[in-house]
């Protein structure tokens, strides 16, 4: 029986067009993942405004890359804002 790839599923998420934010890693004592987000790219970031009136920046993180990072897989990864069309 043949094997399906995962990537196969990651696929769609990975071919939408995507804005860097910033960067997102596991704690040197591997407790915290911390997130590095670059101020001016944040500024530049659309938003949504909840029915209470706060303001949001949706932001996404693959969640395979996470938990490659997470299970010390890879040192980094990326956080990213879809491009409104």
């Amino acid at each position: 029986m043949a094997k399906t790839s995962t990537k196969q599923k990651e696929q769609p998420e990975n071919e939408q067009n995507t804005t860097l934010i910033g960067w997102a890693r596991q704690s040197r004592a591997g407790g915290a993942l911390k997130i590095s987000l670059h101020s001016e790219a944040v500024s530049n970031c659309h938003t949504y405004t909840t029915a209470d009136g706060t303001s949001y920046v949706p932001l996404v993180i693959s969640m395979a890359a996470l938990r490659r990072v997470i299970d010390g897989e890879q040192t980094v990864t990326t956080v990213s804002q879809f491009q409104q069309n």
